[in-house]
């Protein structure tokens, strides 16, 4: 097309707006994030609060855990997600925030009792434009577990539960031992006399079936426990008696004393 010498002022015009939309606008630009790391923070804790954990964790590093789960796992989660919602305080105050490249941190001020609210961080990065809770080391570990990411923390807590809990049943047998002439128990008779908890009879607490035996005539004693649901509640099972615990991964199975080796 050949330009007359009356079009090209016009022409002319066009392409140093051109010019001048590259100069202050280069391709591939990112625009702003939509929600600043404080707003995503409350928004992160809103729908904890209202119980929309796919919605919750998916302004996490924690998406990519959640994403992939389906009805059924997710619904086999569920509890361990309502016990983090039941501790997110009624409302969060945001005492600052600071933004360095795509890092950030925002600052939540917690109120303990009558002590004055103390600021706790939180880190959060920028992931594709948007903010999001969570910190790039726990970032790799939850990409690397995918959807057994929750699953192998709910297994970990439940192993430190079962220890916690063998500590527990250990110390009571002490105590009644000195109250009965050196004599143990058995779980029930534990239980019973308010030396351990009564929750330890079923598994929601710990995802873990405990056993206390106490052989006739009373003076030795030990204890087993095996996940519920081996593989999702727990992979360890465990064994204990005056030497001490021991556990291995028996698919599910009790560690009886013939494993302890």
């Amino acid at each position: 097309m050949r330009i007359s010498n009356s079009q090209a002022p016009f022409f002319s015009a066009i392409l140093l707006g051109l010019l001048i939309f590259v100069a202050v606008a280069p391709i591939g630009a990112q625009q702003p994030p939509r929600r600043s790391p404080s707003d995503t923070v409350r928004e992160f804790y809103k729908a904890m609060r209202e119980r929309k954990f796919r919605e919750a964790f998916a302004m996490s590093i924690y998406k990519p855990a959640i994403e992939p789960l389906k009805p059924q796992e997710f619904e086999d989660l569920r509890p361990d997600f309502e016990k983090m919602a039941a501790v997110i305080p009624e409302q969060v105050n945001i005492g600052g925030e600071q933004i360095s490249g795509e890092v950030a941190t925002v600052f939540i001020k917690v109120k303990e009792g009558d002590l004055a609210e103390k600021p706790e961080p939180l880190a959060l990065l920028l992931v594709d434009g948007v903010w999001t809770i969570g910190d790039k080391e726990s970032q790799a570990l939850v990409k690397k577990a995918g959807k057994q990411f929750f699953f192998n923390a709910r297994i970990d807590a439940h192993h430190s539960d079962v220890q916690d809990m063998f500590t527990r049943i250990s110390l009571a047998e002490l105590l009644y031992s000195q109250q009965h002439n050196g004599t143990f128990a058995d779980l029930a008779t534990l239980i019973t006399g308010g030396l351990v908890p009564k929750d330890i009879e079923g598994i929601d607490s710990t995802g873990y079936r405990f056993h206390v035996n106490a052989p006739a005539g009373g003076n030795t004693w030990n204890a087993a426990a095996e996940p519920a649901q081996y593989g999702r509640t727990g992979r360890l099972s465990f064994y204990m008696d005056a030497a001490g615990v021991r556990s291995s991964d028996t698919g599910g199975k009790p560690l009886t004393p013939s494993d302890k080796n």
